[in-house]
């Protein structure tokens, strides 16, 4: 499926990212990159945080193709949206 059947399947919705609004995604998932290698942090905790920089990237790329996760699932659909977007070299 591409992103035009996503949307379609009302999984995604349209969206008109500012360039404010990608700059401060990649802010916290730089910051969060930066943070999730504190070592007075537990594994489980440096993980979440990890997840969260890998989920506003995943963001960044869907909003710069204009569309957004609708709610239902929105973690879920941010993150496959980016095997669709990638192609098949990273999907594996």
């Amino acid at each position: 499926m591409n992103l035009i059947d996503w949307l379609n399947a009302g999984w995604l919705t349209e969206h008109q990212a500012s360039k404010q609004e990608v700059t401060d995604l990649l802010g916290v998932a730089k910051r969060d990159l930066k943070d999730c290698r504190a070592d007075n942090l537990s594994p489980d905790w440096q993980l979440a945080i990890a997840y969260n920089a890998a989920l506003q990237c995943a963001t960044i790329a869907l909003a710069v193709s204009r569309y957004r996760a609708s709610r239902e699932v929105h973690h879920y659909r941010t993150l496959q949206a980016c095997s669709t977007q990638l192609g098949t070299t990273f999907q594996q």
